[in-house]
């Protein structure tokens, strides 16, 4: 007599074959795993080694001349002498002037170069002319060739326009870079697609308004970048206004070089003379900065 096997339930026949999966909860949308303390320790001493030399700059420049060569290790703690020796930078130094000179130097340089390599960037993504792109390698190659080679004819130059002794000197040959050029026209072509170009020339708008109202707010991020750059390096420049302008018009490395000038070399007075010269770059640095982590975080969240 053959025996049959009882029959299984519908659920047992329905879960036969099934593989048992193990959930895993899912994180929250924006939560990120928290750093260890390797990370925060190694960030630690990264802040620790940028911040201590314009930290023992303030310090030395609170401390009179005799304290800081009277001991054996140089100080760590702040003094009361900043005030001070501050006034003495403005009486033995025309340093109002040279900060006067280099903020417009600089802020010149930033806003024109800003401004023409963006246009120049958007011409050469997304204009299609004669000779785009022999003339894009001419100026990608003029990056390549040292500021001293052209020191000489550019002093010649200058002279033969009247422009030496003057701030033209140091702003005319800067209002635009070979390296700016480059770094925006590659923005331009990742950020701004033919798309968009074609939709605004079909509405007809021109070229200048095709440029201002939509190759603009989708470079901000990298137009503020190559702005602060630009500020930054004209007003640390040293050996072109060295060379340019006369040292009593000069700028603000001009003033720090006389500062350190002499026989005898007070440190106390110089760095005072750098601590003054930090804070409008600090000033500038901090605006931009907070401009340039908002774009990349909406471009974030966009994405």
């Amino acid at each position: 007599m053959a025996v049959t096997a009882p029959a299984r339930p519908p659920a047992a026949r329905e879960n036969r074959g099934r593989l048992k999966l193990r959930t895993v909860p899912r994180r929250g949308p924006g939560r990120l795993d928290r750093a260890g303390p390797f990370a925060y320790a190694l960030l630690a001493v990264i802040t620790a080694a940028s911040v201590f030399p314009l930290y023992w700059s303030f310090v030395v420049a609170s401390h009179s001349d005799n304290s800081v060569l009277a001991g054996s290790t140089p100080p760590l703690v702040p003094g009361g002498h900043l005030i001070e020796n501050i006034q003495r930078v403005f009486e033995l130094s025309a340093f109002w002037q040279a900060l006067g000179n280099s903020l417009i130097v600089a802020s010149t340089t930033a806003v024109s170069n800003v401004l023409l390599s963006s246009l120049a960037g958007f011409a050469f993504a997304k204009l299609r002319f004669r000779g785009r792109n022999p003339l894009l390698v001419c100026v990608v190659i003029t990056v390549m060739v040292p500021t001293q080679l052209g020191i000489i004819p550019l002093y010649m130059l200058v002279t033969d326009m009247g422009m030496y002794g003057k701030l033209s000197a140091l702003i005319v040959p800067a209002l635009v870079s070979a390296i700016g050029v480059f770094w925006m026209r590659q923005a331009v072509e990742e950020n701004i697609p033919d798309e968009l170009i074609e939709a605004a020339r079909m509405d007809g708008a021109g070229l200048l308004r095709t440029y201002w109202h939509v190759v603009v707010p989708g470079v901000r991020t990298t137009a503020t970048v190559l702005g602060m750059f630009t500020f930054m390096f004209a007003w640390n420049d040293y050996f072109w206004p060295l060379i340019a302008l006369p040292p009593e018009n000069g700028t603000v490395q001009i003033a720090l070089n006389q500062l350190a000038a002499g026989y005898y070399t007070d440190y106390t007075l110089m760095l005072s003379g750098v601590v003054v010269s930090v804070l409008p770059v600090l000033v500038v640095f901090t605006v931009l900065a907070r401009r340039i982590v908002s774009g990349v975080m909406a471009g974030a969240v966009k994405g």
